[in-house]
């Protein structure tokens, strides 16, 4: 860094990186480590239920219980995260992490319990995205900086479509512990990326954790979340999930009033309030239903024997590699995002990549009868997902302070997860709908079904990224910019100088 740019700097700007310590892939690494390891879950259950014999409802909660400790543990993580002690929480989450990974390999008693507590420890890592961007916004110039937030939150999603297909190929191979066992590695590596490069946070930062909020909010999530996907539930103890249902409302609205009168609140709920973060946030739930939808449709269709009149009977391992498109396009689409960001408004790409998921649905409901067409499917898929991923933070932060990044970022997850949780859940109940009784699978037509059921939650995605746009002031950068209209009670950041190395 030159003297001019030195003293261009304002005093209290954070200190950017020295080129032997490259924080940008550091931090989109970790952010496709515990993205990828969270997801392990999918590919996972068959071998799972064979292995400690068990069924296959209980083998998904593998799955399941990673999203809840992630969902539950995000916001917590991101209010951390606003605080001087980033960096200490960063580290300590993957320390958690790591630990969670060795307990889904070791060989201990009572195995399938303490391969759930593993993965609900592997899951809390999933509250370590938001954290990343904050690190990207504090400390990296603007446009890398943006770029970068912009990565990080597209490879949380596709994440998924890296580590499926080889986890699937371990487990196939060398057993599920060999599979788990790249978890472990994987983590361990992200730990040590980590604490080598991953600053503290800048000074004057301060964050209070109001407990008994977190424990409120834990609750209500985790009860969302598992009534979301409890179809059985649903079927066979009407009254029960719907008194869940009841008692989830009431714990969310107790921590939505209590975050209204604290000081230190766990998640700025005035700051969601603002028109922009809960339109994004209002798409990014409906879009991420029918996100997960599609995927769910999709990955249960290629592995469909042919007995039952159609389907491909892919192995695990094969209808893996299905997800390569999906997340090579996801990637493409979160490049090409960034370029045009600047010409094109962040709602509009939303809309734009709401569309383009949506043409995935109608692709699917007309064209499955081969496997490239299931592939091309997987493609537009990925690359609707990956550009609304990448335009989502910038829609958000383009009205939050900096020192708010990881706590806005963190509640824009938590409604992603319930999001996606709801998408699989609608999938289920449609092809449990269509399933004949005395039948394993269901009928062709129930894809078709869920398919259009897909194509009007993405037109509805479309509208309410339509409006966001409509109620947007002209000239908005939506990524860069700084937030020039702070959220009601939350102050507005000074705007930083250009930094540079």
């Amino acid at each position: 860094m030159t003297a001019a740019q030195a003293h261009d700097r304002p005093p209290d700007a954070a200190p950017i990186p020295s080129e032997t310590r490259p924080l940008a892939p550091a931090l989109v690494f970790v952010a496709l480590v515990v993205a990828a390891v969270a997801s392990l879950g999918t590919p996972l259950v068959t071998s799972v239920a064979t292995t400690f014999h068990i069924s296959l409802d209980s083998a998904q909660w593998t799955l399941t219980i990673a999203l809840l400790s992630g969902a539950v543990a995000t916001p917590v993580l991101g209010r951390l995260g606003a605080g001087p002690h980033r960096r200490a929480t960063i580290l300590a989450t993957l320390a958690i992490v790591v630990a969670g990974s060795a307990l889904t390999v070791l060989p201990l008693p009572l195995p399938f319990a303490w391969l759930l507590v593993g993965r609900a420890a592997q899951g809390v890592g999933l509250g370590l995205t938001a954290l990343m961007m904050g690190v990207a916004r504090d400390h990296l110039p603007e446009d890398r900086g943006a770029a970068t937030i912009a990565l990080i939150s597209v490879v949380s999603v596709v994440g998924a479509g890296v580590g499926y297909p080889l986890a699937a190929l371990l487990a196939e191979f060398g057993g599920l512990r060999a599979a788990y066992g790249l978890g472990l590695l994987v983590t361990a590596l992200a730990l040590v990326t980590a604490w080598r490069s991953v600053p503290a946070a800048p000074e004057g930062r301060s964050a209070h954790v109001n407990v008994a909020a977190a424990l409120v909010l834990a609750g209500g999530l985790a009860l969302v979340l598992f009534l979301a996907g409890g179809r059985s539930l649903w079927s066979r103890h009407l009254p029960v999930a719907a008194a869940l249902a009841v008692v989830a409302v009431l714990l969310l609205c107790v921590w939505t009033v209590s975050e209204l009168r604290t000081r230190t609140p766990l998640v700025g709920v005035r700051a969601v309030r603002h028109p922009a973060v809960a339109g994004a946030n209002l798409a990014m739930f409906v879009g991420g239903s029918g996100m997960y939808l599609l995927l769910t449709l999709v990955t249960r269709y290629a592995q469909t024997p042919h007995s039952a009149g159609y389907g491909f009977g892919l192995t695990t391992f094969v209808a893996g590699l299905v997800l390569v498109p999906f997340s090579v396009l996801g990637l493409v689409a979160g490049r090409i995002t960034q370029r045009v960001r600047e010409r094109i408004d962040g709602p509009l790409l939303l809309a734009g990549s709401a569309v383009v998921v949506g043409c995935g649905f109608v692709l699917f409901a007309t064209a499955r009868s081969n496997l490239a067409e299931l592939l091309a499917v997987m493609g537009v898929l990925g690359f609707g997902v990956g550009g609304f991923s990448a335009a989502v933070p910038g829609v958000i932060l383009a009205v939050t302070p900096k020192s708010e990044t990881s706590s806005a970022m963190s509640f824009n997850y938590v409604v992603r997860s319930v999001g996606y949780s709801l998408g699989s859940a609608v999938g289920g109940l449609v092809l449990a709908a269509g399933t004949a009784t005395g039948r394993l699978f269901p009928d062709d037509d129930a894809y078709t079904t869920a398919a259009l059921a897909g194509v009007a939650v993405m037109a509805a995605t479309t509208t309410a990224a339509l409006a966001l746009a409509r109620r947007r002031p002209p000239g908005t950068d939506p990524v860069t910019a700084p937030a020039r209209t702070a959220p009601a009670g939350v102050p507005g950041p000074r705007r930083p100088g250009r930094t540079g190395s």
